[in-house]
């Protein structure tokens, strides 16, 4: 990987981790037309730089991180289940990480939904999370374990299930990924360490360069997400999902396959 390659999946990134789309969909498909979607460092890239990415939620929200010790505990809740799935299946997730198709299918299916969410459960007013609410969000989050789901997706569409209103389900989505991705984050990088190979001064300079991005980035575009997704829902996202997935399926499939993974 080199630095213009580590600027683009940081923008990628920082663009596409709280829209409903798939941040890590969309970094295994950059990564795969760089031809660099096998390397250990670029997987270690693409899950370190989203905890940059999750920063900006503390700086956009920081008022909202000195409420009652019940906000931490409800996050606390919505935390277990990827705790528990990500220990339980930790080695089939690595190897759908190496899936362009598993992407792909996972893009439509889920571009699907989000076309019929709002039909399914309408534009609620309610702005209270309950701990029982957390932990169901919670578990539809794990479903973004599967690569092309989107963990904001995925766990706003939870919290619209438990009756939120779409802005507090997709704030709390963000809160949410704070606890998740210091774990996932912790987790690939101890993995790493496992391995026996040391970063390079290099390595270590793309990392900083990715979250510092993915950050300044990811800034911009939550504060767009939340007054658009309150203007217009979710149909455009489907809309986008099922076209960028068929286009990866048509070329996989019909024009070259993608065997960089």
């Amino acid at each position: 990987m080199d630095f213009f390659q580590a600027l683009i999946l940081a923008v990628i990134e920082g663009i596409t981790e709280f829209l409903p789309v798939s941040s890590t969909g969309h970094m295994i498909l950059a990564s795969s037309a760089f031809g660099i979607a096998a390397d250990d460092f670029t997987k270690l890239f693409t899950v370190v730089i989203q905890l940059g990415t999750i920063l900006s939620v503390v700086v956009l929200y920081f008022k909202r991180f000195f409420q009652t010790f019940d906000f931490y505990f409800k996050l606390f809740v919505g935390f277990i289940p990827a705790v528990i799935f990500g220990v339980l299946f930790n080695d089939a997730i690595d190897a759908l990480l190496e899936s362009p198709v598993t992407v792909a299918v996972s893009l439509v299916v889920g571009g699907f939904v989000l076309l019929k969410v709002d039909q399914w459960f309408g534009q609620s007013t309610q702005e209270e999370v309950t701990y029982l609410s957390a932990l169901k969000i919670g578990l539809f989050q794990c479903l973004a374990m599967i690569p092309g789901v989107s963990r904001s997706g995925a766990s706003i569409v939870g919290g619209m299930s438990q009756g939120l209103s779409r802005k507090t389900a997709a704030e709390f989505s963000f809160f949410l990924a704070i606890p998740t991705m210091f774990g996932a984050t912790a987790k690939k990088c101890f993995d790493y360490h496992q391995t026996g190979v040391a970063l390079n001064t290099e390595q270590l300079q793309l990392l900083v360069l990715g979250s510092v991005i993915g950050f300044i980035v990811a800034l911009i575009a939550i504060k767009s997400f939340i007054g658009f997704l309150q203007r217009n829902g979710f149909k455009i996202f489907g809309y986008y999902r099922i076209v960028l997935g068929s286009i990866v399926l048509i070329v996989h499939y019909f024009i070259h396959p993608l065997t960089n993974f």
